[in-house]
């Protein structure tokens, strides 16, 4: 599938310029586009931590539904946005605090329904992974 960059580029970061206000709380940044893949990066911040000082498991669903939904959203044509419809998540190891890496593939573009695979990477350790099912929707 072609990715037209420029479209592209308006889909990740909007008409303003300015990266989605849950990318920015996340303090995300996305590295780079590919055919079918994002990368992204993400910081677990104090704020995120559980009691046990580790990044609180919602906070990384949170950062693979970004990764795997901005994903999809830079396939869509004008006028389309998406809406997560699942996302199973499995936690493979405690995330600690500081930079993440969100990988996101995607598997399958139909005319209404994507599924994408992402990844949460800290220190070149899989952290934890999700299959996502996103909803294709006309503005």
């Amino acid at each position: 599938m072609e990715i037209d960059e420029k479209q592209s580029l308006a889909r990740l970061y909007g008409t303003n310029g300015s990266l989605p206000a849950v990318t920015t709380t996340l303090g995300g940044t996305f590295l780079s586009l590919g055919d079918g893949t994002l990368e992204a990066q993400y910081v677990g911040a104090p704020a995120f931590l559980n009691p046990a000082g580790q990044v609180q498991g919602g906070m990384l669903c949170a950062m693979l539904d970004d990764v795997t939904a901005t994903l999809v959203m830079s396939t869509l044509a004008e006028g389309e946005h998406c809406a997560t419809l699942s996302l199973n998540t499995s936690f493979l190891r405690p995330a600690k605090p500081g930079r993440l890496t969100g990988r996101a593939t995607l598997v399958r573009r139909g005319r209404g329904v994507c599924n994408v695979n992402g990844e949460l990477w800290q220190d070149d350790k899989l952290v934890a992974t999700a299959s996502a099912v996103c909803m294709i929707v006309a503005r």
